[in-house]
Formats: structure tokens, sequence, C-alpha cells
């Protein structure tokens, strides 16, 4: 399974646990089976591209970030990445006979045929060649999951400090992770303290921002910062860089609205294995 699919997966099985809904209440909401989810939720299958539409809108989640994770894990799966250049090669073409001495008007006549045929035969193969690159694969969509010999792996890729800094998408943490705690911004924006007990770290969540708006994370260590960057941002879940994090660690994040007259907003949360703190916002120093 290629590295964008494993994100996809890690992608929609948080998406999936945010709705509390099992695989049968969820294949309800859906046109696809419950088997089917099975499949897309634990990396055996790419699901189809409307599959991720109808996860989008069962779980309300504005679904640009995922569909444009999904055309990157589509186009590695079905092989389209690397048409281009398998399309510069061109088809292999038989090499013509070398011509016989003409003896009579017949063995002209012969030696014109084999050269039709052979032109023909050229052609023929050349067509069957481009319908090869042409007809759409089937594996992009079908529910079939590729062969079992193909390696995956779902298990999460860094621990403690090996996580410090990296995106909790890409490392595989962001699948059923703890909330330590939501807290809601002035400007109605919310930022969510999230744990991974499989990675030892911890990140922020953020959505209903703004252009400009900053987060800063830390768990006692290095802070990590996320920028606002512009309007796809606003619209979906962006995530702050990941800080290594131990049950007992205590996790803070300040929001920074881009105006010079805003005030940071903080938020703190301690980390445990059964519970977790109540947010404390503060200002910061």
């Amino acid at each position: 399974m290629t590295t964008e699919h494993t994100r996809l997966t890690a992608e929609l099985r948080e998406l999936r646990a945010r709705t509390g809904l099992s695989l049968a209440a969820l294949s309800e909401r859906t046109a696809y089976s419950k088997s089917s989810w099975d499949r897309y939720l634990n990396g055996r299958s790419l699901p189809p591209r409307h599959a991720v539409q109808d996860l989008c809108r069962v779980a309300d989640e504005p679904d640009g970030r995922l569909l444009a994770l999904w055309e990157i894990a589509e186009s590695d799966w079905s092989g389209r990445a690397a048409l281009p250049a398998a399309a510069a090669e061109p088809p292999a073409q038989p090499q013509e006979p070398p011509p016989r001495p003409r003896t009579s008007g017949q063995g002209s006549h012969r030696a014109g045929l084999v050269v039709a045929l052979a032109a023909a035969y050229a052609l023929i193969v050349g067509g069957v060649a481009l319908a090869f690159l042409l007809l759409p694969d089937h594996k992009a969509t079908g529910d079939e999951p590729r062969s079992a010999s193909a390696p995956y792996s779902l298990a999460p890729q860094c621990h403690g400090a090996a996580c410090e800094g990296r995106d909790p998408s890409r490392m595989v943490c962001g699948t059923d992770p703890d909330t330590l705690t939501t807290y809601r911004t002035s400007t109605g924006g919310h930022v969510e303290l999230r744990w991974s007990e499989k990675c030892g770290a911890s990140w922020a969540r953020v959505w209903g921002t703004r252009i400009g708006d900053r987060v800063e994370i830390t768990a006692g260590g290095p802070t990590h910062n996320l920028r606002i960057r512009n309007r796809s941002d606003t619209e979906t879940y962006v995530y702050t860089p990941m800080a290594a994090a131990r049950p007992g660690s205590t996790v803070s994040a300040c929001f920074r609205p881009p105006s010079a007259d805003g005030e940071p907003e903080c938020v703190s949360a301690r980390v445990r294995m059964d519970t977790t703190t109540s947010p404390t916002p503060s200002s910061a120093r």
C-alpha cells in the first residue's frame, strides 16, 4: 500500500470514529456495504471517490482535502501516475523480412503481399497496446483488494521523541486518538487537543479559523507552530505538528489571531490513561 493510501485510510478511520457509527450503521447511511467499509477502513481496498464523499457527508466534514488525497492515492493505486512514461514507448513492431531477389512477376507479388501483411500486423499490435493504455483501470473503483502479497501497514510510523514535529496524519497517529479537551476561541474557531497512546505524542486539531490565525502547541518540550495559510485551510480541519507527550504530561496550545491587538488564548490539559482535565483558558505571557 502506498504512503498516500495509508494516509487516506488513517484519515477515513478517524472520520468514521468521530461519527460514532458502527460499520453496519455506516452502511445504512451510505451506498456501500458493511464488508466494503471494512475493506476501505482497513486498507485492503481503495475506496471509490463517492465512498469518500459519503463518509464526509455523514461526518459533516468538507470533502475537499480528502478528495485531493484520494486523487493522489488513486493515481498511484491504478498506475495512472506511471502512464506518461509507458505511453512514450512506441509499441514493438516486427522486423520486415529481407527482400528476396526478383525472379518473376509472381515473386514481386509475393514480396508486396508480405510487406502489406507486416504493416497490417504492426497496426494491430499498436492498436491493442493503445487500447490497454486507454481502458479504465477497474482496480481504481472496484471492491476487490490487491494481491495479498502487496505489503501494507496501518501501524504508527513513530513514537515519543521520534514523533516530535512530525505530521500526525502522515505518521498514522490520527487513528482513534484521545481528545483531551476542546476550546472555542473568541473568534468562533475551535482548538482541540489530541493525544495518541500508540504514538506517545499530542497535537492540536483546529477548525473554524480565519486566514492568518496561528496555533502553538507544546508538551513541556519544543513549541510547534501552525499558521492558517489560505481559504482551503479555513474550510476543513488542520493539524499542528506533534509534540512528544507521556501519561501525566501537560499539553498546552495557544491560539493567536492575526490582528496586532488580538489577545492570545491558551488552553491546557493533562494526559491521563483514563481521564483528562478540563480546559484552562488563560492569557499568554
